[in-house]
């Protein structure tokens, strides 16, 4: 990579407000391992919860993580007229709102994965694990 393409990558996590983590690897340590949650839920109070859930465990077994890493909401919004007929000019706006959140546990061992899995969560929290 060249400096000029490393100085605007740099630029555009500032601008973004992203955080990555600065993990150091070098050939003869191997490679590190990375275990990326990514927590979504339509009420973020209840997201805060299952992630405090997580990073207790990951404390518990002495893990390092990275996050949580607030991810932008994503807003649907629908519109619907609010009769069938006749006043077509009045309507109703409706919105969903998804809130994210990301955690990256760096070096995953076998216990902290198996308790990661036994961890009940609230309902209406989605999670995707990616092994990277």
């Amino acid at each position: 990579m060249t400096s000029a393409v490393k100085d605007t990558k740099s630029e555009i996590t500032k601008k973004a407000g992203v955080k990555t983590p600065k993990v150091k690897v070098s050939v003869k340590e191997g490679e590190v391992s990375i275990l990326r949650i990514r927590v979504r839920a339509y009420e973020h109070k209840i997201l805060d919860a299952s992630l405090k859930q997580i990073m207790d465990t990951a404390i518990r077994y002495d893990v390092k993580f990275y996050g949580p890493v607030p991810l932008p909401t994503e807003i649907k919004k629908y519109t619907v007229n609010r009769s069938a007929f006749i006043f077509k000019n009045a309507r109703e706006q409706f919105e969903m709102r998804v809130h994210k959140r990301l955690i990256d546990i760096l070096n995953p061992t076998p216990k902290i994965i198996e308790a990661l899995t036994n961890l009940s969560l609230p309902s209406g929290v989605n999670i995707d694990v990616k092994m990277m």
